[in-house]
């Protein structure tokens, strides 16, 4: 089988939450953070034979590097790796499934209090403002009838802080929703985001349907 751009795509994505990842028989995949707070599940244009555990996925992504155009061919414990015209060959053996972090049920989405578009052009913006202002934290909040998104320092009021203003609808309660920036690991994308006062968030890809669950800060508040 060959693997294609958005497959491929999907697993540079998936190396970046969790170094290691089992991919189940047919054509959905799914991976989780070592630390269970960012889950990520998606369907893909290719479907997989068997099932098999990969421990060092950047690895195994470089490897298909190696050679033009990879064709895979999957047996019981290693898939052959080769070239457009079979002359490069890699075999590069399965790991243990038991030693791998792997989602170990789908969550169900409570109902969201907050609802809004992030495009692909805000998601950079704000992760070029926390780096430049050396921030890890993003909240949600409602500012003036729209949704609000701010890179702050939160154990400091008088940090500098920089906001920009979204679309959505949302709750008459107060809410102040708090996000680790550093686990907002998506691909580049319009995302529809829905985030729950039960400190759980969805984000659905627009165009190609990948969606990643993750979990708030605790410093998060609603109706306070």
């Amino acid at each position: 089988m060959e693997l294609t751009e958005k497959t491929m795509q999907v697993l540079k994505n998936y190396a970046t939450i969790n170094p290691n990842i089992v991919i189940t028989e047919g054509n959905v995949i799914k991976t989780v953070s070592e630390a269970k707070n960012v889950l990520s599940s998606v369907e893909l244009d290719v479907s997989f034979p068997q099932t098999f555990g990969i421990y060092e996925l950047s690895e195994f992504l470089s490897v298909l590097s190696l050679v033009d155009s990879p064709r895979l061919k999957f047996e019981d414990t290693y898939v052959l790796v080769t070239d457009s015209a079979g002359r490069s060959r890699i075999k590069y053996f399965y790991s243990d499934i038991d030693m791998l972090t792997t989602p170990s049920k789908d969550i169900i989405m409570p109902e969201t209090e907050v609802k809004f578009t992030l495009d692909s052009a805000t998601l950079s913006s704000i992760k070029r403002a926390a780096s430049v202002l050396g921030h890890t934290e993003m909240s949600v909040s409602a500012s003036d009838g729209v949704v609000s998104l701010s890179v702050i320092d939160n154990n400091d009021r008088t940090s500098n802080v920089y906001s920009i203003d979204v679309d959505g609808v949302f709750a008459e309660e107060k809410f102040n929703f708090i996000f680790n920036i550093s686990n907002l690991k998506m691909i580049d994308g319009d995302y529809e985001v829905g985030i729950s006062k039960k400190l759980i968030s969805h984000f659905v890809n627009k165009e190609n349907g990948i969606e990643y669950w993750c979990a708030l800060e605790k410093s998060s508040t609603y109706g306070e």
